[in-house]
């Protein structure tokens, strides 16, 4: 059975668990930029820096079986690129998680059923009174809504895009007369800081 390593949004330890994986990846990238730096002095990987011994054979025989000039040095820079492109997802993730905890997104009621943010399943919920007709769930999907039996709603990951279109939806407008945005408490706080 594949491992999944992958963090789930709805992780109550979320922050924690991407943190300790943005450590690892920048750790690893500070290894990397000292091993080829040391092999560039040295033309061997013997001694370098943060790897064992059999770390060291492995890289010496790949430089060995390198075909092409770019692949010859111990971490090649597509390795450098795409790790350093994994810390940069990672560190968006972070901000997007805890951003999203910290706003504390709100249901409201529509003609016909209700809008709840689920924070265990991290899904903003629409439960309706009735199924709604094709063209109702026609737009729902084209909105990033799919049907989950298992919660017998149609939902969404939640995030400010869950909100947005959400508020781009007529059928399932607040039915106190204000804008989806205007039922989140911090949203359009947090919103306007970035712009």
């Amino acid at each position: 059975m594949p491992y999944n390593n992958a963090i789930s949004s709805n992780d109550p330890q979320a922050v924690e668990k991407l943190t300790a994986k943005l450590e690892k990846c920048k750790e690893l990238q500070t290894i990397m930029k000292e091993v080829n730096v040391y092999w560039r002095r040295t033309g061997s990987c013997i001694g370098a820096p943060g790897i064992t011994d059999q770390q060291v054979s492995k890289l010496d025989a790949k430089i060995a079986a390198a075909r092409y000039p770019w692949d010859n040095m111990p971490f090649s820079d597509y390795d450098l690129k795409n790790n350093y492109a994994e810390i940069r997802r990672l560190e968006k993730r972070i901000v997007e998680v805890t951003r999203n905890r910290d706003i504390g997104f709100k249901g409201w009621e529509f003609q016909g059923g209700k809008a709840e943010v689920n924070t265990e399943f991290n899904r903003l919920q629409l439960f309706f009174d009735e199924k709604p007709d094709e063209s109702q769930r026609s737009v729902l999907k084209s909105h990033g809504f799919k049907w989950a039996p298992s919660q017998e709603a149609w939902q969404r990951q939640l995030n400010d895009n869950a909100i947005y279109a959400a508020g781009r939806i007529h059928f399932i407008k607040p039915s106190d007369g204000r804008t989806v945005r205007e039922h989140q408490p911090k949203a359009q706080k947090v919103a306007g800081k970035e712009r």
